[in-house]
């Protein structure tokens, strides 16, 4: 009965990443979110680097979020990571936002058409203010 239950495990835990696994390739190549990220910063020379990265990062992380991986670094390691991961998170959403046209067409249906600029601070700061909250309120370090 343990065999039949770890191999019914396997399967699902297999199925559930190639279902993710999938989805992720269909967003960054369908979408072109890689060429239009590579357009949007003039480093189309660098599209490898890119490329590689992602896949790196995704299968480390992957990795690492199946072991029990404890780094022994200083605290102070987390500044620059963390700023490296919100550039690349940011700068990976905004070339999802532009291939998509999403803020064009959100501030067209809201009635904010010509001030975009304040509809994009709102967001940002939004982020900003919410991210905060979390980490002061709910991480407890």
């Amino acid at each position: 009965m343990i065999i039949i239950n770890s191999f019914i495990l396997i399967i699902i835990g297999l199925a559930g990443g190639l279902v993710v696994g999938s989805g992720y390739v269909a967003f960054i190549s369908v979408l072109g979110i890689i060429p239009r990220l590579t357009q949007l910063t003039k480093t189309y020379k660098y599209i490898h680097v890119y490329e590689l990265a992602i896949i790196l990062g995704t299968v480390i992380s992957g990795w690492m979020s199946l072991r029990d991986t404890i780094l022994f670094q200083s605290e102070y390691w987390l500044i620059p990571i963390g700023l490296f991961c919100g550039v690349f998170i940011g700068m990976l959403a905004a070339a999802l936002t532009e291939v998509l046209n999403v803020f064009p067409i959100l501030a067209k249906r809201i009635g904010f058409g010509d001030r975009i600029v304040m509809l994009l601070m709102a967001i940002v700061f939004g982020k900003i203010i919410g991210s905060l909250f979390h980490w002061i309120y709910f991480v407890n370090l």
